[in-house]
């Protein structure tokens, strides 16, 4: 990190208005995801959907769910395990449910298993009228540091 994010010692410290300070010039912020909730019980963020993010029959590709889906599980898990240690995806299935040409989505990621190894979560993606539009599972390895 930056030295403007120097006093964060953990995710567990993040709230959504510095992870999208922290989120400048990544990809996510290339698809303009802002959080607005963040704790280790759960994230939530929305986006705009823009042609950027179209594959080419001119809906949103299946990628940038995926994206947002490993995202916000990633940020709700690191910020769960706080400073004991750091987390990494190891698999993400995600379910493209309703096609999508405009608006803002929203995504919600829930936890359902916390373990002393992995995590599991789940990230429910909606669209205005609060249809679900895909819905992702993501699985993550806990890692400790070497004493």
């Amino acid at each position: 990190m930056s030295d403007d994010f120097s006093s964060v010692k953990s995710m567990a410290d993040v709230t959504p208005a510095l992870m999208n300070k922290m989120s400048e010039g990544t990809f996510t912020d290339l698809l303009g995801l802002k959080f607005t909730e963040l704790s280790g019980d759960g994230v939530s963020a929305e986006w705009v959907v823009t042609p950027q993010q179209f594959q080419p029959a001119g809906i949103v590709n299946g990628g940038v769910y995926c994206t947002v889906v490993e995202t916000l599980a990633s940020v709700a898990a690191g910020a769960w395990l706080g400073d004991r240690g750091t987390v990494v995806g190891v698999n993400n299935n995600t379910d493209f449910l309703r096609a999508v040409r405009e608006g803002k989505l929203t995504g919600v990621s829930t936890p359902i298993h916390r373990g002393r190894s992995q995590q599991l979560w789940v990230v429910e993606i909606t669209d205005e009228q609060g249809r679900m539009v895909a819905r992702g599972q993501v699985r993550l390895q806990n890692l400790y540091p070497q004493n």
